[in-house]
């Protein structure tokens, strides 16, 4: 599982480490990591020119320290001083004596347009706010330029904490960080910044909980529902599906489509759609008797094209099993009812449902991704998943919070949501928790879109189609 950290507990565990170590120590192993990265970006080092764009802080002393180490195997290397009396003077000194050289910023257009390699030291993880001018015109060279750009530790101007963007920032190829993901390297819109990520173990000893979490293959195949000899339909699960309308019936049949691929052993499906998914989707069990008299089932998904059904959506959110709610559900559904729910619900907004729910503009959302889920949970008493480029799952009672970046920006076409929700909800009927069925669903969906797309677009029937390959794929 690949976790992140908040600034504050990073920098509590470099200094717990630094008093153990001979001054320094930490930050020639940050040098170290970065310096290699470097190379292996460069592929070869020998005659290659580097501009190191330097800050005042730590990540400053470590693109010095790399510079110089870089410079000692032939490479040309030049450092760009933002505030050269605060420079780290350590990393100066060592990269002068490699050969290096620093100017100021006034001197760094023609070294950046010829430069193979740009590293952002600029500002660390502690910086807030976008980049100032003087360095924003720095970062815009470098973007226009034909180096590669490797970010130490973040791309400056994103912030550490929040995954926020707050002006002019760093656009990186590479970011090398060390000791641990920081939660900005993992939530959009920062993530976009990030490029690939390169983590480097400096030694440090974090806490159990993270504040983010990213599950990979192994974790979510020690979460997937696998039927034993005993199984039968109904011990792997029944899920209720209350989903579609006259107007929308494909809601429906989508929502199904997904639910019998996430593997609970039935799916019942109640609403005016119920010719429509029978057509498709004959192992299904139809009743038009409304969610109370379905049937017995473990967990239910209700919203999905329900128009203004609000009495269906009032229906499922009083049975005493986990309920997922997306769509029309969410708009429909009143939030005492949902915060007085004693089974678990799962609520999956997108960035516009989310935005209607707090309140708030959806650029408000989209900005501030990581404290809008949370803030959603704690109001609804829910766990939320909130999707998009990277989805994040967070439960009302805190913790870490999911993020899955599996999917594709093929995705976002329409049904792909039902999808999503039916798949998740069989899942939640098998007997997972809401986080972790919010999670493995997010991760599957995404898997079985990048599949069914395959660089192309692709339908929401597709996707669905794809999600037993995304399953074995995680299996084997």
């Amino acid at each position: 599982m690949r976790t992140a950290y908040s600034v504050e507990t990073v920098r509590a565990a470099e200094r717990e480490l630094m008093a153990r170590l001979p001054e320094g120590a930490l930050m020639q192993r940050a040098a170290a990591g970065l310096a290699a990265a470097c190379a292996d970006l460069l592929g070869r080092v020998y005659g290659a020119r580097v501009v190191l764009l330097v800050g005042s802080g730590d990540n400053g002393g470590d693109a010095l320290y790399a510079g110089a180490r870089l410079a000692r195997r032939g490479a040309g290397v030049a450092a760009v001083l933002l505030n050269p009396e605060r420079a780290h003077s350590g990393g100066l000194a060592a990269l002068r004596r490699a050969g290096g050289t620093a100017v100021l910023p006034d001197a760094a257009e023609g070294l950046i347009a010829r430069a193979d390699l740009v590293v952002d030291g600029i500002v660390g993880i502690g910086g807030k706010g976008g980049l100032r001018p003087e360095a924003a015109a720095l970062a815009a060279l470098a973007e226009r330029s034909a180096a590669a750009v490797v970010a130490v530790d973040l791309p400056s101007g994103v912030e550490a904490d929040t995954g926020e963007v707050r002006g002019d920032a760093v656009r990186a190829d590479l970011t090398v960080t060390f000791g641990t993901h920081k939660p900005g390297l993992l939530v959009d819109p920062a993530r976009e910044y990030a490029g690939t990520v390169r983590l480097v173990d400096i030694g440090l000893d974090l806490p159990a909980e993270a504040e983010l979490e990213a599950l990979q293959h192994a974790d979510v195949a020690r979460l997937l529902p696998m039927p034993g000899a005993e199984s039968d339909k109904y011990r792997r699960g029944v899920v209720g599906i209350a989903a579609g309308s006259a107007r929308y019936p494909g809601a429906a049949v989508l929502a199904v489509a997904g639910a019998l691929r996430g593997g609970a052993g039935a799916v019942r499906y109640v609403g005016p759609a119920g010719d429509a998914v029978i057509a498709r989707f004959p192992e299904t069990l139809v009743s038009d008797r409304g969610p109370h008299k379905a049937g017995r089932v473990q967990a239910w998904v209700v919203g999905p094209g329900a128009g203004e059904d609000a009495a269906t959506v009032a229906e499922v959110l009083r049975e005493e099993v986990p309920v997922l709610v997306d769509a029309d559900g969410l708009r429909l559904a009143e939030r005492d009812a949902v915060r007085a729910r004693t089974a678990p619900t799962l609520m999956t907004p997108h960035a516009g449902e989310a935005a209607a729910l707090l309140g708030v503009d959806r650029a408000e959302v989209e900005a501030a991704r990581l404290a809008s889920v949370r803030e959603l949970a704690a109001r609804y008493r829910a766990t939320v998943l909130l999707k998009g480029s990277t989805t994040l799952v967070a439960d009302a009672r805190g913790g870490a919070v999911r993020v899955n970046a599996t999917g594709t920006s093929w995705l976002a076409t329409a049904g792909s949501g039902d999808v999503l929700s039916g798949l998740t909800g069989s899942l939640l009927a098998s007997g997972l928790p809401a986080r972790d069925a919010g999670s493995v669903g997010a991760y599957l969906h995404g898997l079985a879109g990048r599949y069914a797309a395959d660089g192309a677009p692709a339908g929401a029937h597709d996707v669905a189609s794809m999600i037993p390959e995304a399953w074995r794929d995680v299996r084997d």
